[in-house]
């Protein structure tokens, strides 16, 4: 028996030179182009590349979702063996749950908001021929508790909209392992959640495989993520295979120069940091002085009082940037809308170069919206889908202060420029961009009436690791030639530790630590930051967060 029938006979998925295309106004498109790959029994491979290299196109064909103008062209799917590229959807019916299961990437669409959980898991075993409803809602109270989901009885009767975002991931992993499946399918199963959530959901999907025998097919474009999980990685690029191997072999010597830009890009793999000099004394003069800030939340039928930011302070120097770390719920986001003076202090004193934010209004209030500018985590939410660029960019100007028409397009076009956009773009909607073009946008809008301070709100986070990192090199740009001073907020450590100076660590509203970035992340006082490190995805030996940071002098 030659090597190619040994190697399909031990495979349980087998995939052939998969060709796929989509039809477009009359015109098919090809979006995977001759791949091939296989996984054996209680194996993880982690199939990475970019949005649009076509990794979730190629995940839903093994399952038969592809969409109404999605084709297999050519190639074969060969799972225990039986080529299943070309069954229909009845046929895959009887597999689809049972024998492959799909953990899709977002648990806030993939749900249904109007049934509760219960009947969403139980539908799984309803339609496997389960009929006894008792035995089926035990079933599913098993099933909630293996995959960790607290208090089971009470997230039965639950709606996914009373559930965070880690336990909707795990509702869906429960659902995606009910009966056991040979084949699982992760597609991004962790891109929305904080890092130690991410790690909690990986781990589980790891503790199945290890107990079912199940193999996984991770779909991700974290290589950071695939090299902490995968036995091997494909490397996937304009749905073309790039190269593929063991973990081990490509991470050590990457054949493609596609790869090898991945692994530079990646910050969880980085075991250097971007040349940043040393953080400034402590008598450098601030920009931001945040002292015992309060912000509490009312509700109006009961009166109690919720408290999502603790009595915190932190000063960042001018030219610095301050990073603001910790999970969901950490008190992150209401730190810095209370800052920009979206949200009114309970109390505690905000100054901002030299103004104090809560005692501003009217006039003031608008001018002060020059000094400092926000930049959202999502682009394409806070981008006027209606208006060009040249509009988007334009406004801010015609807010501030009359500038003839000629003077607006010089220094609209300049912004385009300084940020690394054609002036083609301007005539253009942010539907057209691509997701890093509609961030630098976002930055350009921000920069355009010349702030002194931007605040960055998870501003990277939604990037593949390639745009991140272009995003991040042009913010670092940026600073160095405007003198801006940034407070960057993140629950990503490794994105942290390359382009903050100082970092203050948030849990439950209150700062928890906090000083610069290579004391705190070196040497951590706290368990719940040494927690948040350790959670951070990358190879287990050594970890590239547990390295020294140098910083040069």
């Amino acid at each position: 028996m030659n090597g190619t029938v040994a190697q399909a006979v031990q495979s349980l998925l087998s995939i052939d030179a998969l060709t796929i295309s989509y039809e477009q106004r009359g015109h098919r498109h090809s979006v995977v182009h001759e791949v091939s790959l296989s996984i054996t029994a209680g194996q993880v491979v982690a199939l990475v590349g970019e949005s649009g290299s076509g990794k979730s196109t190629l995940a839903q064909s093994l399952i038969g979702l592809l969409p109404d103008n999605g084709r297999i062209d050519s190639g074969a799917i060969r799972f225990n063996g039986i080529n299943i590229a070309a069954w229909n959807q009845r046929r895959f019916d009887t597999i689809r749950g049972s024998k492959i299961s799909l953990v899709p990437q977002d648990p806030g669409v993939s749900l249904n908001p109007v049934r509760t959980i219960g009947a969403q898991v139980g539908e799984i075993f309803q339609l496997h021929g389960l009929r006894d409803r008792h035995e089926r809602d035990e079933r599913v109270l098993d099933l909630l508790a293996r995959v960790g989901v607290s208090d089971p009885t009470l997230r039965f009767s639950q709606y996914p909209h009373e559930l965070s975002g880690g336990l909707k991931q795990r509702v869906l992993i429960a659902i995606a392992i009910a009966l056991r499946p040979q084949l699982l399918i992760a597609d991004e199963p962790t891109t929305a959640l904080d890092v130690t959530v991410q790690k909690r959901i990986l781990d589980l999907i790891d503790d199945l495989r290890r107990e079912y025998g199940t193999a996984v097919l991770l779909v991700t474009h974290d290589l950071g993520v695939a090299a902490d999980r995968a036995d091997r990685l494909v490397i996937l690029k304009s749905g073309r295979v790039q190269e593929q191997g063991t973990t081990a072999d490509i991470l050590s010597n990457p054949r493609s120069g596609y790869t090898a830009t991945l692994l530079a890009d990646a910050p969880s793999l980085a075991t250097t940091i971007l040349h940043r000099p040393a953080p400034p004394t402590s008598d450098a003069q601030p920009a931001i002085i945040v002292e015992d800030l309060v912000r509490e939340y009312r509700d109006g039928r009961s009166a109690a009082c919720f408290r999502a930011v603790d009595g915190i302070s932190f000063t960042v120097p001018k030219g610095t940037t301050h990073a603001l770390v910790g999970e969901s719920g950490s008190g992150k986001t209401t730190a810095v809308r209370t800052l920009v003076g979206f949200l009114k202090p309970t109390s505690g004193r905000i100054l901002v170069d030299g103004l104090d934010v809560a005692s501003l209004d009217g006039e003031s209030f608008r001018q002060f919206r020059r000094t400092i500018q926000l930049v959202y985590q999502n682009p394409f939410a806070s981008l006027d889908p209606r208006q060009t660029i040249a509009e988007i960019l334009n406004e801010p100007l015609l807010n501030f202060e009359p500038i003839e028409r000629r003077e607006r397009k010089r220094r609209v076009r300049a912004i385009l420029d300084r940020v690394g956009l054609p002036t083609t773009a301007l005539e253009r909607q942010p539907r057209s961009l691509s997701g890093g073009q509609r961030q630098r946008v976002a930055i350009a809008r921000a920069l355009i009436i010349e702030p002194k301070i931007v605040l960055l709100d998870e501003a990277v986070s939604a990037l593949d690791v390639t745009v991140q990192a272009q995003i991040l090199t042009l913010i670092e740009d940026l600073q160095r030639e405007l003198g801006l001073t940034y407070v960057f907020v993140s629950h990503d450590l490794a994105v942290v530790r390359q382009i903050a100076d100082t970092v203050s660590v948030l849990r439950q509203g209150r700062i928890i630590e906090s000083g610069p970035t290579a004391t705190v992340f070196s040497h951590p006082a706290q368990d719940y930051t040494r927690e948040l490190l350790d959670a951070v995805p990358g190879p287990r030996h050594p970890h590239p967060l547990k390295l020294a940071r140098k910083v040069p002098s």
